[in-house]
């Protein structure tokens, strides 16, 4: 069969595929449209398979609140090369993920995954775009945050993001907004003391205890120096305890105790690519 300029047009169309792809797959698929876009997403498929040892370092991170403002997610879409990350399809691709993800309120990435754009899951269109562009894709990070209020901040290049939870729906937008820049810059590990794993705690814990050992401190002083170190690495580590980065003067949990309208912060989420 005659594969004609239109009909290589109109599944380019259908599929958002290459010329030449659509072409291939037309005359492999002797005219057939519906054989030939099942070709084309084996043929993602393939490429996917292909490529799974491959590095996916580059990509997307974006983070999004509802209308509501009470629940908030971070997508993190990976791919080989800068380059494709900036391609508009790709971008588009995160971005939807992102509105499905908020208007489900999803909480895993699988259920990401799972969502449906057009009649067909995140998975496919994920799979039928890595065939289009011939990149490793996935989503190694996906978070959320539900709470009376959330607020999120996209860092400029999109490789970094972050959500901020309060315990009342009226926290201060520019309180919001300065503390999830705090996240960005930061990058505290924990909320509070309370929220540091135990196994953190118990390794900085004996790393302050030798320190003090080496600088020939006496036995019986070790536990109250090593003590006194733990409360600098909780100052320099959690966020509520952090310097506030727009006034020394103050930590995070002052400020908004000053300026958030008795909102309390109550966690945080931060995602960076290839982190």
């Amino acid at each position: 069969m005659a594969i004609t300029a239109a009909d290589v047009n109109k599944l380019r169309q259908m599929t958002g595929a290459g010329m030449m792809d659509c072409k291939k797959a037309l005359t492999e698929c002797d005219g057939d449209f519906e054989k030939a876009i099942d070709y084309l997403r084996k043929k993602g498929q393939k490429v996917a398979a292909n490529r799974a040892d491959k590095e996916a370092k580059e990509g997307m991170v974006w983070a999004q609140v509802t209308a509501d403002k009470t629940f908030g997610c971070i997508v993190c879409l990976s791919c080989e090369t800068d380059f494709v990350a900036k391609n508009d399809e790709f971008t588009g691709l995160v971005r939807k993920m992102a509105e499905l993800a908020l208007a489900s309120k999803v909480k895993t990435k699988e259920e990401v995954m799972a969502l449906k754009v057009d009649d067909r899951t995140v998975a496919d269109h994920i799979t039928d775009l890595v065939g289009k562009i011939g990149e490793k894709m996935e989503i190694p990070h996906y978070e959320f945050l539900e709470a009376p209020v959330v607020f999120a901040y996209n860092h400029n290049g999109n490789k970094l993001a972050t959500l901020v939870s309060f315990d009342k729906a009226d926290a201060a937008p520019e309180v919001g907004h300065n503390v999830t820049m705090q996240v960005a810059a930061m990058n505290p590990i924990a909320l509070s003391e309370k929220e540091v794993p135990a196994d953190v705690v118990a390794r900085e814990m004996e790393v302050a205890k030798e320190a003090t050992r080496a600088e020939g401190k006496p036995e019986n002083m070790i536990e109250k120096i090593a003590m006194g170190r733990m409360n600098k690495f909780y100052k320099e580590n959690t966020l509520v305890h952090q310097e506030f980065i727009m006034d020394s003067k103050l930590s995070v949990a002052d400020y908004v105790k000053q300026n958030g309208g008795g909102a309390v912060i109550t966690a945080f989420r931060r995602v960076q690519l290839g982190a």
